[in-house]
């Protein structure tokens, strides 16, 4: 569930790796043209704490991630009580998403993670905040109810019920929808399993737990940590991608091959380069395998397709100016779209990364807690500074009890120029991008929290770096040790 999708930069030439979903395959190169924001508010007179009106001063569209967050700062600044409404397809409140490709997916006897465990905010060390949070914070939860249509005219929303309501300013953090198989080629057949809420994971649980073989279609973050979560179920397993190794826009070939001989080394088998005919079905309406180009079959009795996602940009897309490049709704450094009072946030905003001079869309749940506390921030005070966000993405697998080994990594800016590997992955490997001498972007498997610490100073500052030297590092730490006294030189 995370990736970044960017444009061509404006001035240069750097390059960020974007794990597209086949929607945005046709991404082609543009120049990326500025366009005015407005930074007019409106504000509508709100209800009492008890919504007696259709009237909500601020409304929040979607219930994930950036939602509890943005929840939190509006409380943070005194303006959540009887102004704030948020309003979700999900019935429950906002949650950590991240949990559910990793310790919900835990065998049963493993102590998986369930809520309300991983209500937002535990993921960054702050309050869990259960549905009685909200009811507590006087935030109106509408639940189960998705909008439907927007009228930006009239400052209103239509939900899926009928409900009608008037907003002040709308925050859109909708997140995003997963990339589905077609129906023609057995996408919708049963037993074939897509993940992206509470609901969909607590089907793949179901499934799991009655499963023999299971195929995970994908290469990405969630075919690795879905076939992490099916080793401890002791299920043969096969993941099954179009690339060369996995996680291509991310790995190298060299780092990828120690992560595949740890899979394998569990049981995991790899069919790469593999093109999907199709999904078949039994006479029993269940998927039974999944049959490739080449015209053999992998049998299976439950397939999870990781083939990427797409921005959940309806009803909005004819509201709000999108991005034909890189997806989602376009905004600006305070995450305002092309029209006053309506932001968007999270997964679904293609905003202006800083550092790099792109526009981007990031699927991480980083970024969307960081771009929710900083819209809202921008939205409620004199906050003018831009959005200034550092790409950061790490994935946790084989965390469940009697795992034999597991696995952390971390990465911290831009995979671009040279990359320099050093360790043996035992455990520790580290990878070191370099470009024109200088560091732009990490990566670090079970570092120290105090070397995971560094990574960030480190592609932030992009110090130069002696290549030789670095190359010749006998170990991680003593990499970490170089690359960090660069940083001190370079300033």
């Amino acid at each position: 569930m995370a990736g970044i999708c960017s444009s061509p930069s404006i001035k240069s030439g750097v390059s960020l790796w974007c794990p597209r979903s086949p929607s945005l395959d046709s991404h082609h190169s543009s120049v990326v043209t500025s366009r005015s924001f407005h930074q007019r508010r409106n504000y509508v007179v709100s209800a009492s704490s008890s919504f007696a009106n259709d009237n909500r001063e601020f409304v929040i569209v979607g219930g994930g991630n950036a939602a509890g967050y943005a929840a939190r700062t509006f409380v943070e600044h005194g303006m959540a009580d009887g102004k704030l409404c948020i309003v979700s397809k999900e019935a429950y409140a906002p949650y950590e998403r991240p949990a559910l490709t990793k310790g919900y997916l835990f065998p049963l006897d493993k102590k998986p993670a369930r809520l309300p465990g991983f209500h937002t905010c535990v993921g960054s060390g702050g309050e869990r905040q259960t549905p009685d949070w909200y009811k507590e914070k006087g935030i109106e939860m509408i639940y189960e109810d998705p909008v439907t249509a927007i009228d930006a005219e009239k400052r209103t929303l239509t939900t899926n019920s009928g409900k009608l309501l008037k907003f002040g300013s709308l925050i859109i953090a909708t997140g995003c929808t997963a990339s589905r198989f077609p129906e023609k080629i057995g996408g919708n057949l049963r037993g074939v399993h897509y993940i992206r809420d509470v609901a969909d994971a607590d089907s793949l649980v179901s499934s799991l737990a009655k499963a023999q073989k299971v195929v995970v279609v994908g290469g990405g973050y969630i075919g690795m940590e879905v076939a992490a979560a099916a080793v401890g179920w002791n299920l043969d397993t096969t993941v099954i991608f179009p690339e060369t190794h996995l996680l291509p826009r991310l790995f190298t070939p060299s780092l990828a091959q120690k992560y595949e001989e740890l899979y394998q080394e569990n049981g995991v088998k790899f069919i790469k380069g593999a093109s999907i005919n199709s999904l078949e079905a039994g006479p029993d309406g269940n998927v039974t395998g999944v049959k490739l180009e080449n015209g053999s079959t992998v049998e299976a009795d439950l397939v999870v397709i990781g083939i990427g996602a797409k921005p959940a940009v309806g009803p909005f897309d004819k509201a709000v100016s999108l991005n034909t490049t890189v997806g989602g709704i376009e905004v600006d450094g305070l995450f305002r779209s092309s029209l006053p009072g309506i932001f968007a946030v999270g997964d679904v905003a293609a905003f202006p990364l800083k550092m790099y001079n792109k526009i981007s869309r990031v699927e991480h749940v980083d970024h969307a807690r960081r771009s929710a506390q900083h819209c809202v921030k921008a939205l409620l005070t004199a906050q003018t500074h831009t959005y200034d966000y550092l790409p950061y993405f790490y994935s946790r697998v084989f965390e469940y009890e009697g795992s034999s080994r597991k696995v952390w990594w971390q990465f911290f800016g831009d995979n671009v120029g040279e990359a320099i590997q050093i360790g043996n992955f035992d455990p520790k490997i580290a990878t070191f991008w370099l470009d024109s001498g200088k560091l732009k972007g990490v990566l670090l498997e079970s570092g120290s929290p105090e070397e995971f610490q560094l990574l960030p100073k480190l592609a932030k500052s992009q110090p130069s770096i002696d290549k030789v030297k670095l190359q010749s590092a006998a170990s991680v730490e003593e990499a970490l040790e170089i690359a960090s006294a660069s940083i001190l030189e370079t300033a």
